[in-house]
C-alpha cells in the first residue's frame, strides 16, 4: 500500500463483513475514476457466459490492466463498487474475492467496496462489473 494511500477501520464502527475497510484516507495525488470493468476479453467477446468464477477472474484482470496502463496496481485502489446481477453470487464473489485479493494486495487490509444487485448491466450475458478509484502515483503517467 502506498504511504498517501491508509485503509482505516475505526474501532467504534461495527466489523467490517468482508475483504473491505470502512474507509480510505489519500494524503496526497491525484485520483484517477476507473469506468466498470466487465469481463471482456481483448477481441471484444464476452468470457464466460454464464460462468460466474470466470466472469470475476477476467474483469479483475481487465481492472489489473487499467491500473497497470497508468503505473499504478491495486494497492493504488481507494475504492470499489461492483455490481452484480443476482444475490445468489453473492456467496461466489465473497469466495473468489476471499482467494484473490492477498494475491493482488500487499496487505492484508483492503479498499472499501460497495455491493449492488441490480437488474441486469449493459449486455444479459454479464454478471459482474466493477468499477473503481485509485490514487495515481506520483511517477505515474497517461498511456499514450
Amino acid at each position: 500500500m502506498s504511504k498517501n494511500v491508509q485503509y482505516i477501520n475505526p474501532e467504534t464502527a461495527c466489523p467490517a463483513q468482508g475483504l473491505y475497510s470502512h474507509l480510505t484516507r489519500v494524503t496526497a495525488g491525484d485520483l484517477y475514476y476507473i469506468s466498470g470493468q466487465l469481463a471482456v476479453g481483448v477481441n471484444g467477446e464476452v468470457v464466460g457466459k454464464g460462468d460466474f468464477d470466470a466472469q470475476f477472474t477476467q474483469v479483475f484482470k481487465n481492472l489489473g490492466d487499467v491500473l497497470a496502463a497508468v503505473g499504478c496496481d491495486y494497492n493504488d485502489v481507494v475504492k470499489f463498487n461492483t455490481y452484480l446481477v443476482a444475490s445468489r453470487h453473492i456467496d461466489h464473489f465473497m469466495r473468489n474475492r476471499q482467494a484473490l485479493f492477498p494475491v493482488l494486495f500487499t496487505t492484508d487490509d483492503y479498499a472499501p467496496n460497495t455491493l449492488l444487485v441490480v437488474d441486469r448491466l449493459v449486455k444479459e450475458e454479464f454478471l459482474i462489473e466493477v468499477e473503481a478509484v485509485a490514487r495515481a502515483r506520483d511517477n505515474s503517467k497517461l498511456p499514450a
